[in-house]
């Protein structure tokens, strides 16, 4: 795992000039206390913004505040602004002129916020807080308000960054693909329904994990998945060796469709889940046992042999149970043509499990997502979160892509 880079710590450099300002400062606001200090920073803020913009106000006018000029522009008074800053909000004296000329630099018109109150906000809402609970924190910290809507305003800044990055150009080889769905409960129009988010993650031939792209809908189907995986062939994808996904409608058709050399390999993850998900905690340890006998066999024929001692061993408790094993067959065997290595990463899913925690954080957080546009913001900022410590390749990847480069013979870069 890459370690987290340590911010730099800043090292206070004493000076005489700062020993200066600072019993200065002692003295002006007879300060006491921390708090004190914040609120002596503050004031001196609002006073070298005003001090700053009348210097800007010279210059836009071409004389000095004592100096007389024959422009036909002078000052005409001020007006007063609130804005935000790291230190709370502060009422600051515009000066105005007579033409309503001058346009202020150090705080623009209707800039309302000078502090980096933005990045702070997308950090909150990329680890799953809520709008309201930004709001409040804010509100703790800042001591000034900020409404859902203007948060929502600041979050929807990346949009075009998250089109930019649903539109980026991809490899044009990827050795495996992990197709997967999370649910969330989604606001719309005032009523609640629940929407898959489906995200594609790649490893690409040096190894290494990459999501390729996240979509949101409720419409699984043969034409809906041949839509997503043309989109990957228009972002510069040529060939897929392995789709691993698991029973999502239409998805089989879709990839013979559109990439007809892929292989489809059905999770063997949600395949084991699925069997499981019915059976009583007395009997899900040994019955998860059993199973793994079949996708640890040495070879297919050696697999349909435990297929069929752990159906007979269990059918009669559990109808229907191994029902799945049999109708998949087809699409749960390519994985016995692998090494143990190779089977590792294609069907512990290690990759996209860890990825998915990160999403099921979001359904902890918020039980109601209140759109589709909120629900997509709060899944990219995760997933870049979540992906800003990926710099590794996969254990084993040179050996795994030297099976890989044997099996699919000219298909992978050498």
């Amino acid at each position: 795992m890459a370690r987290r880079e340590k911010k730099p710590v800043h090292k206070v450099v004493m000076t005489e000039g700062k020993r200066n300002i600072i019993q200065q400062l002692l003295q002006e606001y007879d300060i006491e206390t921390a708090e004190d200090i914040q609120d002596a920073l503050k004031d001196l803020l609002g006073g070298t913004i005003k001090e700053m913009m009348e210097a800007e106000m010279d210059d836009h006018l071409g004389y000095q505040k004592s100096e007389r000029s024959d422009s036909d522009d002078y000052r005409n008074g001020y007006k007063s602004k609130r804005v935000n800053s790291s230190y709370g909000s502060m009422d600051i004296d515009v000066p105005q002129d007579c033409k309503s000329t001058f346009e202020p630099q150090v705080v623009k018109k209707r800039q309302k916020d000078i502090s980096d109150i933005d990045q702070k906000i997308i950090s909150m809402y990329a680890k799953g807080m809520t709008t309201r609970q930004i709001s409040e924190t804010i509100e703790d910290i800042y001591g000034f308000e900020t409404s859902e809507g203007f948060i929502s305003d600041v979050t929807d800044k990346i949009l075009p960054q998250i089109e930019d990055w649903q539109n980026r150009p991809l490899d044009e080889v990827y050795p495996i693909l992990y197709i997967d769905a999370i649910h969330y409960s989604v606001r719309d129009n005032g009523v609640i329904r629940k929407l898959a988010a489906y995200v594609i993650l790649g490893i690409n031939t040096e190894g290494k994990k990459e999501v390729l792209s996240i979509t949101v809908g409720d419409n699984e189907s043969s034409k809906y998945w041949l839509s997503v995986l043309n989109e990957l062939k228009n972002r510069g994808v040529k060939d897929i060796l392995i789709i691993c996904a698991d029973g999502l409608s239409g998805i089989k058709e879709a990839i013979a469709a559109a990439f007809p050399k892929t292989e489809y390999q059905r999770c063997i993850v949600h395949q084991v889940r699925n069997t499981l998900k019915y059976v009583p905690d007395k009997d899900r340890k040994a019955f998860a046992a059993d199973l793994k006998t079949i996708y640890h066999a040495s070879d297919e024929e050696k697999a349909r042999l435990a297929l069929d001692r752990v159906s007979e061993k269990w059918t009669s408790k559990y109808p229907n149970s191994m029902k799945r094993w049999y109708d998949n067959w087809d699409a749960i065997t390519p994985i016995f043509k692998f090494s143990p290595d190779v089977r590792k990463v294609i069907y512990t899913t290690n990759a996209i499990e860890s990825l998915n925690s990160t999403y099921r954080k979001l359904n902890r957080q918020r039980s109601v997502f209140p759109s589709d546009t909120a629900l997509l913001k709060a899944l990219y900022l995760a997933t870049f979160e979540a992906t800003k410590r990926w710099t590794m390749s996969i254990r084993n990847w040179g050996q795994v892509y030297g099976e890989l480069s044997i099996m699919y013979d000219g298909r992978l870069p050498e």
